[in-house]
Parts: C-alpha cells; structure tokens; sequence
C-alpha cells in the first residue's frame, strides 16, 4: 500500500467482508436435491417453471423465460428486437447489421456487446448524476446526430432506477424501442412499479454476486407470448417441432439448467430481506462517512426505490488526491487531507475488505474507443475529460469513474465490520 495514512490501532477484519457474496439460506439445497432425486438434471424440470412463474408475478410481467445468464438474455432480448426493427438476419449476419444502438456508457460491458453479437454498432450516451443511469438530455441530442436510430438499451446502475419516464419520453418521441438491462436492479421499483417491465424487452440477472442469485442465470421478461416463445425456442438451438432435430435458423446453448433453478427458487422468497440488508448497509455508509468530503450514490427519492446492491462513493473534486489510470495500473500520490479511489481501495483491501472501482465507462475502453460517444452538449469524442467553464465535467461518466468506488456491501457484513471500514476511510482523509 502506498498510502502514508496513519491506519494504527485499526485490527484488521479476521473473516474478510466481500463486495457482494452469495447469501444462502438452506432452502437452495432442498430445491437442488429435488432435481437430484427426480433425475432432472437438464435444462427442463420443476425448478424452472416454478422460478419463471414466481419471477414474472413478482415483477408484474406476463411471462419470464430462464436463461443461463443475464448476459444471454440481453442477447436474445437484443437480437428480437432487431429483427422486429429490420427483418431476419442473413446466414451469418446479425439481426443490426448495419445499424447504430445507443447504449448507457457507464455500465458492465455485458450490456451492450450484444449489440456487436448482432453486427451493430453502439453508440454511447453519457451519464446524469442524478442517479448515475444514462442522461436523457444526451439521449434526446444523439438522437437529433443519428435520426434514424431505432433501439435504446438502457441499464440501471448499482440497482438504481434510471431516469425511466424521461427517457421512455424521448425513445417515444422518435419511434426507439427500449431494452431494459436490470441485471443490476432486481427488486427495485420506479413509481411503484418493478425495473424490468419498462422495457419492449427486459432481461434481469441472478450472477453470483446478485442480490438473488443463483451462481449463473439469468432471464427475459415480456408480456408478449409471441416474444417468450421465439426466446425460449432460440435458447434451445431453435429445434422446430419435428420427431428429429430439425433447425431452420440459428440458435443458442441458453437455456437454464434445473439444477441453478433450484438455487434460485430457494433464494427468491428471501429478496425483500436481502434489499433490508442491502438498504441498512447503505444508511450506515451514509451516516459513517457525513463528515467527510465525499457522498453516496443518488438516486430519486420521490420517485424510486432502488434495490442497494451496490453502496458507491464519490469523492469530492477539491477532496481529491494528485492520482491517474493508465490502462492496467493506477498511480496516486497520498495527501494530507484528501484522498482518492486508489488509496481508499488499497487501504480497505489491506484491513481485510473487498472494494471495486466504478464500472468504467464503455466509450473509454480499448475496445470500443472507436464508437460514437454523446454527452448533453453534444458529440463527446473532442471534449472527453474536458471541463467546461463553470468546472463541470463534460465526460459526466469519465468524472464518476475518477472520483468514485464500489463499497463493500456484501449483506452479511455486521456493523461492527462496517465500522471498521468506515474508520479506515476516515483515516484515508487525515
């Protein structure tokens, strides 16, 4: 650690407190020795009728298939819409082939490298801070840039609800369909109303660090009985209804196994405590650290309920440390009176907790620094990093990603381990 804090008389953590573990409760093995005794160790069983219909009742959609990832369900949510947009693909071409995406920029790349999987291209929008979720003023500006885009995909970030009626406003305005990534909000409400129902195509995530989890899985909601089935059908290696295998298109590996079904059937009836936990870990980060030049990740307190998987820090500019990124390793020097994500990350680590830096913004990764990136002022590219006259980040994301930090939030964390690491960032600020 090159931090010159002084961290005396701190012990450290003897279990060590993770960002977000699994947490068990014993009804998963009732449910996966079910599939053991009844032999439905494959992709069909109980387990996964039972968990499609209690995950579509709780959200308020008609329908939820199983998928063996959250990733797979964006996927499949993202190539149906293609192919509503601009017809059936090609042998060998995606369904957006061709086409442009406007995608949220700060996020985990699951997000949008379906739009590549389909041959199309993303364009990223930048991030209100707000909430931290894609910024309907950039979307409104890309979509006076590229008119004739016609698909929207949209995460919620850390489990917090975008700014979903703007933003559904705006797609509406110019006739774009919308994919829902809620992989990260499971549980969470906008106006009362469950993330993963806002969407034309909604996918959620049960990853292991999930609030519900199930190691792997994920799934696609819809009220669309036409949609559920092309997704379930597409998930099996599109077997059409022959006595033999018979395919007359592409399909996928995607379906859930009955055996992660059962972990998630034994998870789901825990949800509502999991978000308590999750919600006490978040208020006792924001009363711990009032004092000090930093907040918490925002969200609309009129009009959300976000889930809390993930407490977030952000630290003040003036409060902020001498420290840089390259592409691998970051650099900091330790200051008095300030701190920054680096430090704050190497010193929690060091007393035995596990943090992460905010997801990095997709316009800035290696991969995808080719694509189109629009903040609220117009076409960001020329002015990523810049400031503009009042100190305000242009690159919003960019800005986030500087300055802030996934906490430690795993549910299992007693307080008195919170207040430890609460400490150890005070000391980061001495």
């Amino acid at each position: 650690m090159n931090s010159t804090k002084d961290f005396s008389g701190i012990k450290p953590l003897e279990k060590r407190v993770y960002l977000s573990s699994p947490t068990m409760h014993g009804d998963e093995m009732k449910y996966i020795q079910e599939a053991y005794d009844t032999n439905w160790m494959t992709t069909a069983g109980t387990n996964i009728t039972e968990i499609e219909k209690q995950a579509a009742a709780y959200v308020g959609c008609k329908y939820a298939v199983a998928l063996s990832a959250g990733t797979a369900a964006l996927h499949l949510a993202t190539k149906l819409a293609g192919e509503k947009l601009y017809g059936m693909a090609k042998p060998n071409q995606g369904t957006l082939q061709g086409h442009k995406v406007f995608c949220s920029d700060m996020t985990f790349d699951a997000s949008v490298n379906p739009v590549a999987y389909e041959d199309g291209e993303a364009v990223f929008i930048d991030t209100e801070r707000d909430t931290w979720n894609m910024d309907p003023v950039a979307l409104e500006k890309a979509f006076e840039i590229y008119p004739d885009v016609k698909l929207v995909i949209v995460a919620h970030l850390y489990g917090t609800p975008g700014k979903i009626d703007e933003i559904k406003a705006v797609c509406d305005k110019h006739g774009a369909l919308i994919v829902e990534d809620a992989a990260e909000s499971f549980g969470a409400t906008y106006k009362g109303r469950q993330t993963g129902t806002f969407g034309d195509y909604n996918a959620i995530s049960f990853n292991g660090n999930k609030i519900i989890t199930g190691s792997s899985g994920g799934m696609f909601l819809t009220d669309s009985l036409k949609d559920a089935d092309k997704v379930r059908k597409w998930s099996t290696q599109s077997r059409e209804d022959a006595p033999w295998y018979q395919h007359e298109e592409i399909g996928y590996n995607y379906r859930m196994s009955n055996v992660i079904a059962g972990v998630i059937r034994g998870q789901l009836p825990y949800l509502e405590t999991h978000i308590a936990q999750k919600k006490a870990i978040y208020e006792r980060y924001k009363e711990g650290l009032k004092d000090l030049p930093v907040t918490m990740n925002p969200f609309d307190e009129t009009n959300s309920q976000p889930n809390y998987w993930l407490s977030c820090l952000l630290i003040d500019k003036d409060a902020m440390c001498q420290t840089v990124r390259g592409e691998n390793k970051p650099l900091y020097i330790s200051e008095k009176g300030k701190s920054c994500p680096t430090e704050i990350l190497e010193a929690i680590s060091a007393f035995n907790a596990e943090g992460r830096p905010i997801w990095k913004p997709m316009h800035m990764q290696p991969i995808y620094r080719m694509n189109s990136f629009i903040t609220a002022s117009g076409n960001g590219r020329a002015q990523s990093n810049a400031y503009i006259d009042e100190g305000e980040a242009v690159d919003v994301g960019a800005d986030i990603f500087e300055r802030g930090l996934c906490l430690p939030s795993d549910n299992k964390m007693t307080p008195e381990q919170q207040d430890v690491i609460i400490e150890v960032i005070h000391r980061c600020f001495q």
